[in-house]
């Protein structure tokens, strides 16, 4: 497998902000954005469950409409690409089943030499209420997050998280209860407005040694 440097990507790492104003008039290209689902696909999610759906979304006129509950934050309209992470509203045995059907599929084993491994999801489950199972959903779509946002930044590709947004209206204007799922957060994709201002600002965090600590 091919890597690159430890200082390539802090420099990635460092040359990525949260986007306050994209070029509309750039498309990210379609073998760059089919890397970058396959960063959401290849995400880890506890017990390798995948609670959850991305909305992609390049659709102008979805765009306006998702604007005014977007706090009319312009990142959303001029975006190449914009991502809603969704949860699943519903997550139990159903769900169990179904991923451990996937996994004796994928790695060619009898679905019976799973049982261990769906007790101990199915135990986890019981443990939560519907509530706290969604919470838990949300959750993991975080970490989708960060793998998207991190992803986009080592191929050179802005993005923007999105928690300023109406989850009920976003639900409501992509139907996602019907699907089963309701909105948690959303990031932006494209690439930087030569306006942007905040594009040039120094990176503000506290020194690492306010941040770590190392046990050894």
């Amino acid at each position: 497998m091919d890597t690159i440097t430890p200082d390539a990507l802090i420099a990635s790492l460092k040359w990525r902000y949260a986007t306050k104003v994209f070029d509309s008039s750039k498309t990210i290209p379609e073998d760059v954005w089919n890397a970058l689902e396959d960063s959401l696909v290849l995400t880890p999610s506890s017990f390798g469950l995948q609670p959850w759906h991305f909305e992609i979304i390049t659709d102008p006129e979805l765009k306006k409409e998702l604007l005014p509950h977007s706090w009319n934050q312009t990142q959303v309209t001029d975006c190449s690409h914009l991502v809603v992470f969704t949860a699943k509203l519903n997550t139990g045995n159903s769900e169990i089943a179904d991923f451990l059907k996937r996994t004796a599929e994928v790695r060619e084993v009898e679905l019976d030499s799973l049982d261990g491994y769906g007790k101990m999801m199915s135990g986890f489950m019981a443990q939560m209420d519907n509530e706290q199972l969604l919470q838990w959903a949300k959750l993991q779509t975080y970490i989708a997050l960060g793998q998207l946002m991190t992803s986009a930044g080592v191929l050179g590709i802005d993005a923007c998280p999105m928690e300023g947004i109406s989850q009920p209206e976003y639900d409501r204007i992509l139907n996602l209860t019907k699907k089963g799922y309701t909105t948690s957060v959303a990031c932006a994709l494209g690439y930087r407005s030569a306006d942007d201002k905040y594009a040039e600002l120094a990176k503000v965090r506290f020194d690492k040694k306010d941040l770590l600590t190392r046990r050894s």
